[in-house]
């Protein structure tokens, strides 16, 4: 089941999802972040054992390999109550529309691999924002690819989305929903620094609740 939010957008619905312009294109004036092996710098990521990956926005080329990682996680992960037949897969997959409308950042591996990817949105109002107001940030679409999980991906484009939040001029926290059986995700939220904000929690539709986090930044 996956319909319209009252907002108007599809919700996140947990570390996958965590579910339109002109394309948001790499260019040597938006910088590479590169993971180390054994960062632990303050707001940098907290990485495995791992000989580093990049994160950046996506290019066009990757646009098709994104949308089948968030495809695959949602899948692979229960998440979509009519499995190969729910029409939220079409959502997972346009990347397209995501770039033109959002800001997508990929992780990359030191082989060109794609490893996942995140949909950042830098304030409320915008394209693919559900409950940020106009002082704050918030990410969408948060996908790994089976083979990258246990290298710290997922943490390291949540590290990025609050390092993109906190360059914004005026923007307070960072925030996202949840649904409340995305255990993993939760724990990912919880140990990069997002507290939990129960006044902020939504139905887009009856019958689904979605669990609000803010990062104060």
């Amino acid at each position: 089941m996956r319909h319209e939010g009252s907002r108007g957008r599809l919700p996140d619905m947990d570390t996958a999802r965590l579910a339109p312009g002109t394309s948001v294109a790499h260019t040597p004036s938006t910088p590479t972040l590169m993971v180390p092996h054994g960062s632990n710098a303050p707001h940098s990521p907290v990485m495995s054992p791992d000989p580093g990956f990049a994160i950046r926005p996506v290019r066009s080329g990757e646009h098709q390999a994104l949308g089948e990682i968030s495809a695959r996680a949602y899948l692979d992960g229960g998440l979509l109550a009519h499995g190969a037949d729910d029409p939220y897969l079409d959502v997972l997959r346009d990347v397209p529309r995501r770039a033109a409308e959002a800001e997508v950042l990929v992780a990359v591996d030191v082989d060109g691999t794609l490893l996942g990817g995140v949909t950042f949105v830098s304030r409320g109002g915008a394209p693919w924002a559900d409950i940020a107001g106009p002082d704050e940030a918030e990410f969408r679409v948060l996908a790994v690819s089976g083979a990258a999980r246990g290298r710290g991906v997922g943490e390291a484009l949540v590290r990025a989305c609050a390092d993109r939040a906190r360059a914004r001029e005026g923007c307070l926290r960072l925030v996202l929903s949840v649904t409340p059986q995305a255990v993993a995700a939760r724990r990912l939220y919880d140990r990069t620094g997002f507290a939990r904000a129960p006044h902020r929690d939504w139905e887009p539709l009856p019958g689904l609740p979605l669990l609000a986090y803010e990062m104060t930044l």
